[in-house]
């Protein structure tokens, strides 16, 4: 298994989430269950482009100080919204011949959808740990109504497992 940690940058890491204390919580749990376990924590970043005030050099575009990488884990940059959009982060997965991919991180209706779509579409099984991802209100939807229809109605049994953080992290153990 690999954990792929999402997005979490400066930018858009604040309580503007829904469940903000939450996610964090849980996603630091998380990471710090797979390094004590030996599972390999990989951190992609969105650059929105220069000029964009979310890109190379900006504050806004570094990984947020709650989920710091540590030295030896690998940093993807991507320039869409599904993971897979950088070339190297997916022939590494390929390489690596590793099927199962545990997804946390922002935002639920972007850059985690894309990368949940993908990732499936390539044939890996997709872990998803409740409370995990999030995203902000919008025109449409409230962040949690927005939380909910992807992790309770979209994703389970079509493209992801949602499971609790406990069960996430027994498979990190296992």
């Amino acid at each position: 298994m690999k954990l792929i940690v999402v997005d979490i940058q400066k930018g858009i890491t604040d309580e503007r989430l829904y469940d903000f204390e939450t996610f964090i919580k849980n996603v630091t749990n998380i990471i710090d269950a797979a390094r004590e376990n030996g599972v390999e924590v990989i951190y992609v970043r969105h650059d929105d482009g220069p000029g964009s005030g979310f890109s190379f050099g900006d504050k806004d575009f570094d990984i947020a100080d709650q989920v710091t990488p540590e030295e030896n884990e690998k940093i993807y940059t991507k320039m869409i919204n599904s993971c897979f959009g950088n070339a190297d982060f997916a022939d590494y997965l390929s390489e690596s011949g590793e099927k199962d991919l545990m997804v946390v991180g922002l935002q639920t209706n972007f850059c985690i959808d894309a990368t949940v779509k993908s990732a499936f579409e390539r044939g890996y099984h997709v872990i998803i740990p409740k409370g995990t991802n999030s995203t902000f209100d919008n025109d449409y939807m409230d962040g949690e109504t927005t939380y909910k229809y992807y992790n309770e109605m979209m994703w389970p049994e079509r493209f992801a497992s949602c499971i609790s953080v406990d069960e996430a992290i027994e498979m990190i153990k296992n």
